[in-house]
């Protein structure tokens, strides 16, 4: 018998019952923990895989060390430790033998589940929930998409936001499919798109459609989270045909804590989660068995009210690229470890200029400018994630100050890089 995770809200699917979304959840899985592992390196394969493909030399190419850490993060995300078939997924060769032992496991034991932050440029870190809480979010918003008949996903299935909408989301409406849509284009999204589906998202991937996919058929509705999304972004969709467009504010850490519809409207709290009076930087969160716990925020919030708040920007100084939580301190490290790099400052790009990082280097002494450029992008993709690599590069003599000794920003395009120019 399964063992639940507790509580009072009404009966879910068994979400692992789904051979479908099983099977997302394993291969996301493994494809992000090999991304980790080859920064820069050699892809896999392009999903989806059919479950007779190999884990090893002959299929994906896992080496014995590869193998090890995946079948570790897989055992921790969906705790096969606790049913202790965390041993026999190294005996297993292929992608389907892990999902059927993920399915043998979960039938044991499915009460928590583990997912990790992003770590694209700062610590990777394991954040458990009950299944039982997670449904909890998914029966309220369960209310905000009552009526989706498909859910089109853009988000990988293993992380919380895309476990929460296009695992157990689906489960909870009943929805006729969930379509995998991170593959087409955006032109070719909207032309895939039909009334009634639910397209699930990140704002740079809004933003894509937002530019690029014209108009959209009516009766569609989208979900937006892992950032605020810009609201020339929300207000361009809705513009383009899209009929609602929720906004959904958490973390990896929390789970989803808000919503909106209207991007100029603050964040409504979600049922479960109540301000803590006596703290602005904590929430409380009342569990389905009835229990309260304290968590702490990621963001400073400005308050409208006891259930009404705007989010004004983070604590831990991480900024959002492609989805992403990037940490530019921590990029810079990266950056000074590369030889003939005396010092470094890093910050996302403006606006006008594009939405990744860039970067101001201070060569040492002697520097070639032309081999150290080259360098540097070699540096980058060997050691940092996708969204953590800057995308510009400029040199100078000495970091940019403000008159007041404060870090300035920088353009993309100096005069001359040869003459060393500082802005």
């Amino acid at each position: 018998m399964t063992v639940s995770g507790g509580g009072t809200h009404a009966p879910s699917p068994v979400w692992h019952a789904a051979p479908d979304a099983l099977h997302r959840v394993v291969t996301d899985l493994i494809a992000d923990e090999v991304s980790r592992l080859r920064p820069g390196g050699s892809p896999l394969r392009a999903l989806p895989w059919p479950p007779d493909v190999a884990l090893h030399e002959g299929g994906l190419g896992l080496d014995s060390l590869e193998r090890l850490s995946v079948a570790t993060a897989l055992s921790e995300a969906l705790h096969l430790h606790e049913s202790g078939v965390e041993d026999l997924l190294l005996a297993r060769e292929h992608v389907g033998d892990w999902v059927d032992l993920a399915a043998s496991g979960l039938a044991a034991f499915d009460a928590r589940l583990t997912f990790r932050t992003s770590g694209s440029s700062g610590d990777v870190k394991p954040c458990t929930h009950t299944l039982a809480s997670l449904q909890q979010e998914v029966d309220h918003l369960a209310t905000l998409t009552a009526g989706a008949r498909r859910v089109l996903a853009a988000v990988p299935a293993h992380h919380i936001y895309g476990f929460l909408f296009s695992v157990l989301l689906p489960a909870r409406l009943a929805c006729e499919a969930v379509i995998d849509v991170r593959r087409l284009t955006p032109q070719a999204l909207a032309r895939h798109l039909q009334p009634g589906d639910l397209l699930v998202s990140h704002p740079a991937h809004w933003a894509l459609v937002a530019r690029h996919a014209a108009r959209l058929p009516p009766g569609v509705h989208g979900i937006t989270s892992t950032a605020p999304c810009p609201d020339d972004v929300a207000d361009s969709l809705l513009a383009q045909g899209l009929a609602r467009l929720t906004q959904v504010y958490g973390s990896s850490e929390t789970a989803g804590i808000g919503t909106r519809r209207d991007a100029s409207a603050p964040y409504q709290l979600m049922p479960h989660w109540s301000r803590d009076d006596a703290d602005d930087t904590r929430l409380l969160r009342t569990a389905p068995d009835g229990t309260v716990g304290i968590h702490t925020l990621q963001d400073h919030l400005a308050w409208q009210g006891a259930r009404e708040f705007r989010v004004v920007g983070r604590l831990d100084e991480a900024v959002q690229v492609g989805g992403s939580n990037v940490y530019p301190a921590q990029v810079r490290q990266v950056l000074l470890g590369c030889p003939q790099v005396a010092d470094a400052a890093v910050r996302p790009m403006a606006p006008a200029e594009g939405s990744r990082l860039k970067a101001f280097i201070v060569p040492a002494p002697g520097a070639d400018l032309d081999v150290l450029r080259s360098r540097l992008w070699a540096w980058a993709d060997a050691h940092l994630r996708a969204p953590a690599r800057p995308k510009s590069y400029r040199f100078g003599a000495r970091l940019p100050l403000q008159a007041m000794g404060k870090p300035a920003d920088w353009p993309l395009d100096p005069p001359d890089d040869g003459d060393m120019a500082t802005s």
